[in-house]
């Protein structure tokens, strides 16, 4: 019998992995790195409790880092599959995991210098850019709707899930004993009012469910809610001359904010004279989704046509590209007027921890988090009303203005995922709840439960029979 053992993202939101084993067949499904506190990064340095070498196949939804931040290290640990992805991911998954194998050599190079001069053994990186080159020669690509057979007896099909582009909803069928069996994984869904993506793809039929809870205690704020606040937000920074600050993920999350920001431009609504976006990795992002607007909902892509050259960035001439570390120190002179966005999203990395050194003393300044913020993070600690942040080696106090713009999740609020959930009725298949904290799941499942499911919460560890 078919079975499914939950290993990631079971108690928080991070390190999607799971295991599907049949009788002829074993599947991995996701395989992301954990973020967050020390104590949950520590755990991707841990042995994989699989047998990598035995894998037949590997399906992808989507290509942050905390559904495949892991693939290197288990095509290094000796795996041969074939890693299933749509050809969108598959572009954003080059561009996320060299940045992430450039950072963890950084890392166990200045964390060696200390210990060399310790006497200590020196550290090696979780994987390195040539890892990373070996783990994307595995990859192949599947569109939307293809259903493809990716090992004896299993079949994958994926359904777009709007959260960024190339993301997707993952249909698993197994094939045992002369039955089908289809294993639905929400993978993260989009939030409707999201810009550019379309809405998450409806699925009508499925034996077992996995669905996200990252949101599962309540709704985002309204577009037309968030937007008024964003507007005004940046407003008041314009008229106290502050910096506005948005620590950002770079693939989405960014583009979402780009293109917010444009609308505001052409409406003439825009207070701000320049936008840096001081990333690297959001502008490859960036570039990948204008090479992918066939994708992009209706609505958007028709206004993005209007600029012209149909890009972000003539939707949004004040924007401008901070690609090198000496640009993106010249912004640091900067006091005032200006909006900067940068990553890291949750502020425990990149470059926003230098732009926060030099503004968030500043009672003028502005932050505006728009993004989940892992417990343990510096983002979460600013949400959570922190006086001062420790910051590259300094105590800084917390003088700006802190904003949290939830409608700009990428992820489905709580009636977003009972929406989606309906659909399946009345068949009403089983139901288990994941990447999400306790009480997010705990809230999701009691509402779930008055719309007449049985939701379950699954333990790390836990194998259900399929």
């Amino acid at each position: 019998m078919a079975t499914l053992r939950f290993l990631g993202a079971v108690n928080d939101v991070t390190g999607s992995c799971c295991l599907l084993e049949t009788d002829r067949a074993r599947v991995l499904l996701d395989c992301g790195l954990y973020q967050g506190s020390n104590t949950e990064e520590a755990q991707n340095a841990r042995p994989f409790p699989f047998d990598a070498t035995a894998l037949d196949a590997v399906v992808l939804s989507h290509a942050h880092l905390d559904h495949s931040g892991r693939l290197p290290q288990l095509m290094r640990n000796g795996c041969r599959a074939t890693i299933h992805l749509t050809p969108a991911s598959y572009d954003l998954l080059e561009i996320m995991l060299k940045d992430s194998a450039f950072l963890n050599e950084r890392d166990a190079e200045w964390r060696n210098r200390r210990a060399l001069r310790a006497g200590k053994p020196p550290i090696e990186p979780l994987y390195t850019s040539a890892d990373v080159t070996h783990c994307l020669s595995f990859c192949q690509g599947v569109r939307y709707g293809a259903r493809q057979r990716i090992a004896d007896g299993v079949e994958v099909c994926f359904r777009d899930a709007g959260h960024i582009l190339g993301s997707a909803i993952v249909e698993l069928y197994i094939h045992e004993q002369g039955r089908e069996t289809k294993l639905l994984f929400s993978g993260d869904l989009g939030n409707s009012f999201s810009a550019l993506l379309r809405d998450p793809e409806i699925v009508n039929h499925a034996d077992v469910v996995l669905l996200e809870s990252t949101y599962g205690d309540h709704d985002h704020r309204s577009l037309a809610a968030t937007l008024d606040e964003l507007h005004t937000i940046l407003q008041q920074a314009a008229d106290s001359g502050g910096n506005v600050l948005i620590p950002s993920f770079a693939v989405g999350r960014t583009q979402e904010l780009l293109f917010r920001l444009g609308e505001f431009y052409q409406a003439g609504q825009l207070p701000q004279q320049i936008v840096f976006l001081d990333s690297p990795m959001a502008i490859a992002a960036t570039e990948v989704y204008h090479r992918y607007q066939a994708m992009f909902n209706r609505a958007d892509a028709a206004q993005l046509a209007r600029s012209h050259a149909g890009t972000l960035h003539t939707f949004l001439p004040p924007l401008y590209y901070s690609r090198s570390a000496e640009e993106s120190m010249r912004i640091n002179s900067v006091t005032g007027g200006t909006i900067i966005i940068a990553g890291s999203g949750m502020c425990d990395g990149g470059r926003i921890r230098h732009h926060l050194k030099h503004n968030l003393w500043r009672r003028g300044a502005h932050v505006i988090i728009v993004g989940y913020q892992a417990l343990g993070t510096p983002g979460r600690a600013l949400i959570d009303g922190a006086e001062t942040l420790h910051l590259l080696g300094e105590d800084i106090a917390v003088k700006a203005s802190i904003h949290t713009l939830g409608g700009f999740s990428a992820h489905a609020g709580q009636t977003q995922l009972r929406d989606w959930l309906r659909h399946l009725k009345p068949a009403k298949p089983r139901l288990y709840l994941v990447h999400g904290e306790a009480t997010k799941k705990a809230a999701l499942q009691q509402v779930l439960r008055q719309d007449g499911w049985q939701p379950e919460i699954p333990a790390y560890d836990q194998v259900i029979n399929l």
